[in-house]
């Protein structure tokens, strides 16, 4: 999937972000959106209907299948990817997340009570934030760290038109950016003073 949905994945930003778009394309409340954890990658998608049945789309992990669905929509095509094999799973679990383990979750729905403001402003750190630790600038930890900086300490952005948006993006980036350089700054000299 790459590097940085590798990391999102890790402190749960992916699935926070997600909330954050469900809420925006269904026209939603964060309080009505769920996020279940699927541990064996199975299901993808599962719609109930009003008489409670429910029906799943099942596949195996593997990107090939969304993505050929994709290219050969309304059809479908064969691909190379690797088959469900259903005499391997036991069983199948969905766990509610533990939104102490994953932060990033909880904040999402703070974001969404707060506004698009938020939303861009814990989107854009976020990416600021995974590629310097994959730069080995920061730790593993220091992610969601950069991400309540911006957000504590955030301009205030009037999001009327995409050039709006935009310039908040890059404000937010900015930021962070600033934070980071800062940090390392005041970290090499704390090591100059005691080597002196």
């Amino acid at each position: 999937m790459g590097a940085k949905i590798s990391i999102d994945s890790a402190t749960m930003m992916n699935k926070a972000l997600e909330v954050i778009e469900a809420a925006l394309l269904f026209d939603m409340p964060g309080d009505k959106i769920d996020v279940l954890i699927h541990p064996q990658s199975v299901v993808h998608s599962m719609v109930e209907y009003d008489d409670g049945s429910v029906l799943a789309q099942m596949g195996a992990s593997d990107m090939r299948t969304p993505i050929s669905y994709a290219l050969a929509w309304p059809d479908r095509m064969s691909t190379p990817g690797e088959r469900l094999d259903f005499e391997k799973f036991s069983q199948l679990e969905f766990l509610p997340p533990d939104m102490q383990r994953f932060p990033a979750l909880k904040l999402a729905y703070a974001c969404l009570e707060e506004g698009a403001e938020a939303c861009l402003t814990m989107n854009a750190a976020n990416e600021v934030a995974v590629e310097a630790f994959l730069r080995k600038e920061i730790g593993f930890g220091d992610i969601l760290n950069c991400v309540n900086f911006a957000l504590e300490n955030r301009a205030r952005f009037d999001l009327k038109t995409i050039d709006d948006i935009e310039k908040a993006d890059e404000a937010v980036r900015e930021l962070v950016s600033s934070y980071l350089k800062a940090r390392t700054n005041s970290g090499l000299e704390v090591k100059r003073k005691q080597k002196a």
